[in-house]
């Protein structure tokens, strides 16, 4: 993957598929992932520890704001790969994983631990747990949240006579709100079947387990006026770009890039869907110690706002917000003013349901 904002749906692939290819010839080989070592200082005599992160541009900010620093700090390289879910997963089951520390989804983390492939964390081998207040609900016994995305609303500020979109209920109102929509597909991401709840009336924190049926009745309503299901991060952008479309759902560190250039776009938080990424440790990992370590200072509050300044990721430290300027906070989905608009994707019920309702979508969407 180029991209962790490019191909979600490699992060939130069914259990099944990693199980099937887990059982494949070995793969320690490994032709499917690229690697790299990061700079710095060499004290330490060759100690080292190997990390999958998804690569591109979150990749290229991961190095210079953790990888670089952390073995500056320690001595410890830090040798990268950027793989997928099923190759990795291969590695775990035949006991020959090639990377100890994985950053990844948290969903993606509670598919590995069904399989198996994690290790039990020690929590008090992690002491930014406690330093960075990690939220609770990102703690878990065998990954940690480190960030999270969030889906929003994108529109066209010169669509409405000035008027502003306030909620999902105005997403789904084109009479009031006139022009095409575009909504994301399951190979980009979950279904949204949140945001039809959110615009019918059901309250943030009773969204959940979902009521398929209310959603889809609600999606049915908008889907003569979606143009577009997208499945990659710059495709919104694009058709919000081009006037396909008056809003759009979106990852929200996509609209920044737009309104620096001068396109007359923004961004509505009111009803965001986070989905955290985090860091777990791989079942035989072979450099255990090194891969606590790595861990803990990625989650430091300080490690943490030095990657939102150079990637839109969103700390899921409260504290690393103070150590951003306030026009670098006020960029963030996760800042203090903000954070209380959206809710948390409860990953639980996606990995019990996702199948069954990607299933409805598709064939809802061929209408």
């Amino acid at each position: 993957m180029s991209d962790p904002m490019i191909g979600r749906r490699a992060l939130l692939r069914g259990a099944g598929g990693l199980a099937a290819l887990a059982a494949l010839p070995s793969l320690s080989a490994c032709g499917t992932g690229t690697s790299r070592v990061s700079s710095g200082s060499n004290k330490g005599g060759g100690k080292t520890v190997v990390v999958r992160d998804s690569g591109g541009s979150y990749g290229a900010a991961l190095q210079k704001a953790i990888y670089t620093p952390f073995t500056q700090e320690t001595g410890i390289q830090v040798k990268v790969l950027n793989l997928d879910d099923a190759p990795l997963l291969a590695q775990i089951k035949q006991g020959r994983p090639q990377c100890d520390l994985i950053n990844n989804s948290m969903m993606s983390h509670l598919k590995y631990l069904g399989q198996n492939a994690l290790e039990m964390l020690d929590h008090d081998r992690i002491k930014s747990i406690n330093s960075a207040k990690i939220p609770e609900a990102q703690v878990t016994d065998h990954a940690i949240g480190s960030s999270f995305y969030g889906q929003c609303i994108a529109y066209r500020t010169d669509a409405f006579g000035g008027r502003k979109p306030e909620s999902w209920a105005d997403f789904f109102d084109t009479k009031g709100f006139k022009g095409g929509r575009a909504m994301c597909s399951p190979d980009g991401d979950l279904p949204e079947l949140e945001f039809a709840l959110l615009a019918d009336g059901v309250p943030a924190d009773k969204l959940y387990p979902l009521d398929v049926d209310r959603a889809f009745k609600v999606l049915t309503r908008l889907r003569g006026d979606i143009k577009k299901f997208w499945d990659s991060g710059p495709l919104p952008g694009v058709l919000l770009s081009r006037q396909e479309v008056t809003m759009s759902t979106v990852w929200d560190g996509r609209v920044a890039d737009l309104e620096k250039q001068g396109v007359p776009v923004t961004r509505q938080l009111n009803g965001m869907r986070r989905q955290f990424q985090g860091y777990a440790i791989a079942k035989g990992a072979a450099n255990v110690d090194n891969a606590y370590r790595l861990m803990d200072f990625s989650l430091r509050a300080e490690s943490q706002a030095n990657l939102a300044k150079a990637f839109p990721s969103n700390p899921s430290s409260p504290l690393a917000y103070a150590r951003l300027t306030e026009d670098e906070r006020n960029a963030l989905a996760g800042a203090p003013k903000y954070y209380d608009k959206g809710f948390d994707a409860d990953v639980d019920w996606w990995l019990k349901n996702e199948s069954a309702v990607t299933k409805r979508w598709l064939e809802w969407a061929r209408g």
